[in-house]
């Protein structure tokens, strides 16, 4: 499975964290790494949350997810380098810390790296290697790649005679083709968000239904 590295520019503002744990959500379920989504998605509040709290309210951010070996690699780009993440012990009495505590407790390592003109916070969780080859096989990834095929095949076709897609742009035709069905849903009245949460219970179903089976 090519798991394309992809970033995201954003505003920093509460707002915008569900919208980014979404995000991330969506992207490890393509990438078959649902058993570290909800490590991520506690991993990206926190990181986004301290760009917040000590960068400030609507800094200019972005997120940017690889893999690195088998550690998924999480950063958060913010463009002051002198504000940095303090990792203290929590108490009751404290209320700084806690959430790079728990970064620490839940990645397998993580770091700053200072630049000229910004800084980039880090965290690595550790994956199986092997963890979608079962997942690889369902009928649903099949499926998948022929709707994928379809929804671009006429315009490559007429482009330079190719009928499948290629690895490289193969998530990005995934979620032009999200996009557009969801802009078709809000046209027709639908609640996009709530939609999309549908979508993800059917998938995470359908997920460890295959893994049951395997």
């Amino acid at each position: 499975m090519t798991r394309k590295p992809w970033d995201l520019t954003f505003t920093a503002d509460p707002t915008e964290v569900a919208a980014l744990r979404r995000i991330m959500r969506l992207h490890l379920g393509i990438w078959g790494l649902k058993e570290v989504s909800d490590e991520a998605q506690l991993c990206v509040s926190e990181l986004v949350s301290n760009v917040i709290k000590h960068v400030g309210p609507g800094t200019p951010a972005t997120l940017a997810v690889s893999m690195n070996g088998v550690h998924l690699r999480i950063e958060v780009h913010d463009p002051d380098a002198r504000a940095l993440p303090t990792l203290l012990e929590p108490n009751v009495d404290t209320e700084g810390g806690r959430g790079m505590a728990l970064v620490d407790a839940l990645a397998d390592r993580w770091g700053v790296q200072l630049h000229a003109d910004h800084k980039v916070t880090w965290c690595e969780l550790v994956t199986g290697p092997n963890a979608a080859d079962s997942y690889s096989s369902s009928p649903r990834i099949a499926d998948g790649e022929k709707a994928s095929d379809l929804y671009v095949a006429a315009p490559q076709r007429s482009a330079n005679g190719a009928s499948r897609l290629s690895a490289a742009t193969a998530e990005c035709v995934v979620i032009d083709a999200i996009a557009d069905l969801l802009h078709w849903l809000r046209a027709q009245g639908h609640d996009v968000d709530n939609t999309l949460d549908r979508a993800q219970m059917r998938f995470e179903a359908e997920f460890n239904g295959v893994g049951e089976s395997s």
